[in-house]
């Protein structure tokens, strides 16, 4: 059977829960208040500057990329030439 909880409920906390609700709220608060300081103070600084030589090397670490990328798809066409010359050797032995 469930109990009603109307007007007539007693709730009954020791001292130690009442204290750790306490604790656990003005913690929680603190953290809040703390983390909108923070966000604000960040808010204010400047942007960082980017150096010549972040960017170089960003630049070059793209470029291998896409060099990388190409040796890639070239091997991969070598493979499918090779394919077709195959499929196409054996559709004329038929």
């Amino acid at each position: 059977m469930a109990k009603q909880i109307g007007e007539d409920t007693k709730v009954t906390l020791d001292l130690k829960t009442i204290g750790m609700i306490v604790a656990f709220t003005v913690s929680l608060a603190g953290m809040y208040f703390t983390l909108k300081a923070d966000i604000a103070y960040a808010a204010t600084q400047p942007e960082p500057v980017i150096e010549r030589v972040e960017y170089d090397l960003k630049d070059e670490l793209v470029r291998q990329t896409i060099m990388d990328t190409q040796e890639d798809v070239e091997m991969i066409l070598e493979k499918m030439e090779k394919l077709e010359e195959r499929l196409y050797e054996l559709s004329k032995n038929r």
